[in-house]
């Protein structure tokens, strides 16, 4: 039933937009929204009002057509597509603080997105199964039975490299929350740095910035990390926007206090209502996969924009059989660009994230774990 849609999802060729694989992405998208349609009632209907014929798609932008969810409507509805006895596991978009997105997946939509993190990470070169590096996760410590989506993508992370220690930022005090441990990060880069390994740092990139703040105003000296190690952050700084600062600028930073090479950085982009990944390239853009298109949409007339004009951001991808989430509109305003502007060598379009599109009251995974940054 999902024959093509399968087979683009399980291509390991991670930035191809070449017309064979549009001609798959479309027929897989005819696929998915088809199942969807005869599984989930609800999303059945919302084809039905909207009067959508499935095979009126012909090309990737005929894609645009098919009717989306906004990624905040899994925040107050659970809509499955599959039965209850074909969740293999279901995530969360928060902690303990704020409305939660509940996203449940099957092993097929599992299996592929955890798939979809391995073919990008080799792609981009992070795979180095006989290197033994550290970690600091800028995440939660997290229980076994945890489903926050955020730590558990990032304890995932650890699989392309052999560990030899794993540092969290965000430690569990014993009385069912969690405390920003700045100082204890502090000693572990120092510890880190001694040992002579590549250290990996994953998780919010607000956490790392409150580091290298917190070292620079004791006016610590810089501390030299091995030059392969690494940034793998995701999660944002929503909650804590007043802070934030340009991703390049908290490159630099990390540059001069750690000694990390810039094009080891590397800012990843992704939800539990979307669980593509999205990594940053050498030139730290947002490429599209193989597995996705994107599409940004006017935020007052909702109309696709052209590339170059901001707006809201669509994700449309086949991958996801659990929930009628193939067609999702983001919270997140942003602005889709060419390849050739990039000029990092991969082919596919780039968007750049200009920010959250509303005011909501929201908390996300980011924004539960700001309010330990006050504390």
């Amino acid at each position: 039933m999902l024959e093509h849609a399968d087979f683009l999802c399980n291509s390991s060729d991670a930035y191809n937009h070449s017309p064979e694989m549009n001609r798959l992405f479309v027929e897989g998208m005819k696929e998915i929204t088809r199942f969807h349609q005869q599984n989930n009632a609800f999303y059945a209907r919302l084809l039905e009002k909207k009067q959508f014929d499935i095979d009126s798609l012909m090309t990737v932008d005929d894609c645009a057509n098919i009717p989306f969810l906004y990624a905040d409507f899994f925040k107050t509805h659970v809509v499955k597509s599959i039965p209850d006895e074909m969740v293999a596991e279901h995530f969360t978009s928060s902690g303990t603080t704020g409305q939660m997105s509940q996203m449940f997946f099957d092993a097929r939509s599992l299996g592929l997105g955890i798939q979809m993190v391995d073919f990008e990470m080799e792609y981009l070169g992070f795979v180095a199964p006989e290197q033994v590096c550290n970690y600091i996760l800028y995440s939660y410590e997290i229980p076994k039975d945890s489903t926050l989506g955020t730590a558990n993508t990032d304890k995932r992370l650890l699989k392309y490299t052999k560990v030899n220690e794993v540092e969290y930022a965000l430690k569990q005090n014993g009385r069912g929350g969690y405390e920003f441990d700045v100082f204890g990060i502090i000693r572990a880069f120092q510890r880190f740095a001694a040992q002579g390994l590549p250290v990996r740092i994953l998780g919010f990139p607000s956490f790392f910035y409150f580091t290298l703040e917190q070292m620079r105003d004791l006016k610590m000296p810089p501390v030299k990390l091995h030059p392969d190690s690494c940034t793998i952050f995701g999660g944002g700084w929503k909650g804590y926007a007043g802070k934030q600062i340009s991703k390049l600028a908290l490159y630099q930073l990390g540059e001069e206090i750690l000694g990390i090479p810039n094009h080891r950085f590397c800012d990843g982009f992704g939800s539990v209502e979307h669980s593509i990944p999205y990594l940053e390239c050498k030139h730290h853009h947002f490429h599209v996969p193989t597995w996705s298109r994107v599409f940004i949409r006017d935020m007052k007339t909702l109309e696709v924009l052209p590339m170059g004009e901001p707006g809201f951001l669509q994700f449309v991808s086949p991958y996801i059989s659990s929930a009628p989430a193939h067609s999702i509109v983001m919270g997140d305003k942003a602005v889709l660009y060419p390849a050739e502007q990039c000029g990092c060598g991969l082919e596919t379009p780039y968007f750049e994230i200009l920010g959250r599109a509303g005011t909501s009251k929201n908390k996300s995974c980011a924004i539960a774990a700001s309010e330990f940054l006050k504390k």
